[in-house]
């Protein structure tokens, strides 16, 4: 067998493999959490404004800073997830939720989408190894008159068969910036899954807490009529006494009709949220009633736990994401340098070429390649500088999104603490308003009875109570609703990742 060591082809080799240490581009550095201690200023409205104002005291949900952790977990496609919504203490929404992660469409899309990302960065990262192909033909062939000239050649068929290596030499670190690139898409799209699955379970949640605070209103105004129709039956008694006029009897008819208004918006909104519950769970309206939740069986959890600032930015998914975006950027400025760069290529082939099939395979018909191309851009109208100028116009843009993702981050929380403050003093004035007008509506009743007071002031009477009564309702589904979106808020306690 003969033996060949071309040494031109090894020397290039060789110098092209001591630069492959070389990566063009900015090396991308995680930016560093905000130097910010709290979420709101020193000066925020808190216990002694209050009693400056003459507000209520009424404590609030407690938070606990730094206390986010990884906390009661579900398996997520093998991947641990927050359970935030057993806070709540409610097992009827801990089966819907688990029933929604498990059913809802738009998490199989996303969980589909990662695994694609996953897949083209594996392709991505393919092209950095050398390329093998395998090699085979037969064709017939016959020469011209002019190009062999005095020479006579008969036509004649050929065949050959053997394997083929290719190898473009990553000097530069174009490939290897591809595949972060493709790793940071990743990343991207893993994120966008754990968005996508603290969305799904927010809205559940949140639509359950809407299922129980409309069914405490529509008690509340069953309860009203069953007021109107007693109103109206000792109305009836004075008038057929002669005691009243028959005003009186029309007004309290009146008060009863316009109660009854009340009802039909409230079973729509009580009907929206129960189809809303089916199609997040990935069911039908017709396929799945949810249950009936209560705002009873739901409990205020003792504590929230707030993220600092600092750790905050390592567990959002929207921050995550926007992150990933700057990883890819950072990445394309790299790879658009390497295009500035000479592409070297590198091919080997060996292979038999015979006349006749059945000399294929022996020594003599052994044939064999070595090549080495360099193709260096001169002339392109700007065009790859360009592209690299526009990478970085591109990173810069994604660095300034990433800034302003967390600032919203950071604003949210802070309006979400404040809230919780302000949703105790609420349900803690709206008690106190319902037990007032509770005495009132009693005093009223029984000063009408006695002939002292008119209709109007009973009616007056029980318009606050009522008022009151739904007043109290609101407040209370919404600090609920306050606490979960504060949950959704700390990236539902999730656990810092790297």
């Amino acid at each position: 067998m003969t033996h060949f060591r071309p040494p031109g082809f090894v020397a290039l080799a060789a110098a092209a493999l001591a630069l492959a240490a070389c990566t063009v581009g900015p090396d991308f550095q995680r930016p560093a959490a905000p130097d910010v201690k709290r979420y709101t200023a020193a000066a925020d409205a808190g216990p002694a404004a209050d009693a400056a104002s003459g507000a209520a005291a009424a404590p609030a949900v407690a938070t606990a800073a730094g206390a986010a952790a990884a906390g009661p977990q579900v398996d997520f496609g093998g991947r641990p997830q927050p359970a935030w919504w057993q806070l709540f203490g409610s097992t009827e929404l801990d089966d819907v939720v688990r029933q929604a992660v498990a059913g809802n469409p738009g998490l199989v899309s996303a969980r589909a989408t990662l695994a694609q990302a996953g897949e083209l960065a594996t392709a991505a990262s393919g092209n950095r190894y050398p390329q093998v192909s395998l090699n085979a033909g037969a064709g017939r062939q016959q020469y011209g008159a002019q190009f062999l000239g005095s020479f006579k050649l008969a036509p004649f068929t050929a065949f050959g068969a053997g394997p083929a290596v290719s190898y473009v030499l990553d000097y530069d670190g174009g490939a290897r910036r591809t595949d972060e690139q493709a790793a940071a898409q990743v990343q991207y799209q893993q994120s966008q899954l754990d968005a996508a699955y603290l969305a799904l379970t927010g809205n559940v949640v949140l639509q359950a807490i809407a299922v129980a605070a409309t069914r405490a209103q529509i008690d509340a105004v069953q309860q009203m009529l069953t007021e109107d129709a007693d109103n109206l039956r000792l109305v009836q008694s004075a008038f057929d006494a002669g005691a009243v006029s028959r005003a009186d009897l029309v007004s309290a008819r009146s008060q009863q009709a316009a109660d009854q208004t009340l009802l039909p918006p409230l079973r729509q909104q009580l009907s929206e949220a129960r189809h809303r519950l089916s199609l997040l769970s990935g069911n039908a309206p017709a396929q799945w009633v949810p249950p009936d939740f209560e705002l009873a069986h739901l409990a205020l959890p003792a504590q929230v736990p707030v993220s600092l600032p600092s750790d905050l930015v390592h567990q959002r998914p929207d921050i995550l994401s926007a992150e990933a975006q700057l990883h890819a950027a950072t990445a394309a400025v790299g790879i658009a340098t390497a295009n500035l760069y000479p592409r070297i290529q590198l091919t080997a082939g060996i292979s038999q070429q015979a006349l006749r099939p059945e000399a294929l395979f022996n020594g003599a018909s052994t044939a064999w390649s070595l090549l080495s191309t360099l193709s260096a851009p001169l002339f392109d109208g700007g065009t790859r500088r360009a592209e690299k100028r526009a990478a970085i116009d591109a990173m810069q843009a994604r660095a300034a999104d990433y800034r302003q993702t967390v600032l919203s981050a950071f604003g949210q929380v802070a309006d979400l603490l404040d809230a919780l403050q302000h949703d105790a003093q609420e349900v803690a004035a709206e008690t106190a308003s319902v037990n007032a007008a509770q005495d009132n509506i009693g005093l009223a009743r029984a000063s009408y009875a006695a002939g002292n007071t008119g209709l109007l002031q009973l009616l007056d009477a029980q318009r606050q109570h009522e008022q009151a009564q739904l007043g109290l309702l609101r407040a209370r589904a919404h600090q609920y609703r306050d606490i979960a979106q504060l949950l959704l808020a700390m990236g539902g306690s999730l656990p810092e990742r790297s």
